[in-house]
């Protein structure tokens, strides 16, 4: 089915009802979730408003929030919430249409013809391939508060129940008869994380990049399969039982352990990357659908307080100072935290480590 045809059959006007919204249809081949829209609630009056100023013919927007898969459960609650402070602050409804999918193919998508007014992906290379297509500005980053990083995490080293082979750190994954699972960070957001965990492991720890390219290699030798993304290869070692190691964000695992899914030991090593997750309201779109406004309203809101400690309840760091001191015992303390910067940031990275023959197509030619 064409993309691009599906997509314009979702910006039709929504049938309303009393009970409930229709559900989004979906274009085939995506790997998204439900979309769902999701209404604002009774008007709520406005004391210090005087009634001949506000508007009564306010039509409803619509913002489409395109995110990946595992924002979904904060984004549930943290919608709601905004829904209603905009109704009570602008007198006027807004609805949501939410896709929630692998950051990259929720990049792909929108790049495609998904339109999105606002876009929250796994890292902030997936926001600057759709800044390539010409869909946002440059410099989107400084567009909102901390440049664009809306949640945390760090790289979790998950062992099996009891942790038998005594994995504490970084260096106990190239030890003979450990085997790890990762995903390829040739087509895995995630993966790449857990690749720049493993070198920043050795050169933010007073190493090398020799040394670092000598304890990666190692790493990928004991790792017997590479799934296509995280998702897959979160499945290799849960459900088909591989591996000793699985490399996974905290959140993941905290929301695994929550729904019940997972409750195997977890070691988060002292010397980490921070996981930041961007945020950027889509420039080509709003200004083409005139949303503006209220999408840069929505993505100022998910770094409120009110919105922080949602996304802290599924397992991600805050961004926001007051919400991480509240929040600072659920999490394990890291000694020395690092951020793609240290790499030159997210070009430089790409660049050195995983364009065509570069680093890691080295490092597999070893595994061979």
């Amino acid at each position: 089915m064409d993309l691009i045809k599906t997509w314009k059959s979702w910006s039709q006007p929504w049938q309303k009802s009393s009970t409930r919204a229709r559900t989004l249809f979906i274009a085939a081949g995506l790997s998204v979730g439900a979309v769902i829209p999701v209404y604002a609630g009774a008007t709520l009056q406005n004391p210090t408003s005087k009634p001949e100023l506000i508007s009564q013919n306010q039509k409803p927007l619509e913002l489409t929030l395109v995110s990946y898969a595992v924002t979904k459960e904060a984004y549930s609650k943290i919608i709601p919430l905004f829904v209603k402070k905009w109704k009570q602050e602008r007198k006027q409804d807004v609805t949501f249409r939410e896709s929630y999918g692998g950051s990259g193919s929720q990049t792909r998508a929108v790049i495609d013809g998904l339109e999105a007014d606002v876009v929250a992906l796994a890292l902030g290379q997936d926001v600057n391939q759709i800044q390539k297509a010409g869909l946002i500005g440059p410099n989107w980053e400084k567009e909102a508060p901390n440049n664009g990083i809306v949640t945390k995490s760090v790289v979790a080293l998950v062992t099996r129940k009891g942790n038998p082979k005594q994995v504490r750190d970084w260096n106990d994954l190239v030890k003979p008869g450990v085997s790890v699972i990762t995903a390829n960070p040739k087509t895995s957001g995630g993966a790449r994380w857990n690749f720049l965990g493993l070198w920043g492991a050795v050169t933010q720890n007073g190493g090398d990049d020799a040394k670092a390219l000598d304890y990666v290699s190692k790493v990928y030798k004991n790792t017997p399969v590479l799934p296509k993304d995280a998702r897959e290869a979160s499945d290799t070692f849960y459900k088909r039982n591989q591996g000793d190691v699985l490399l996974n964000y905290e959140n993941e695992e905290i929301l695994a352990k929550q729904k019940g899914e997972a409750d195997n030991a977890v070691v988060i090593p002292q010397v980490n990357i921070s996981i930041d997750a961007p945020v950027a309201v889509v420039d080509k779109v709003v200004d083409k659908r005139g949303t503006r406004q209220v999408a840069e309203a929505f993505v100022k809101f998910l770094f409120t307080p009110e919105a922080q400690r949602e996304f802290t309840k599924v397992g991600f760091r805050s961004v926001n100072s007051t919400v991480a001191n509240e929040t600072q015992k659920q999490f394990p303390k890291v000694g020395k935290l690092y951020t793609v910067s240290n790499f030159g940031g997210w070009d430089a990275v790409q660049k050195k480590f995983f364009a065509d023959g570069t680093v890691f197509d080295k490092i597999q030619g070893g595994r061979r």
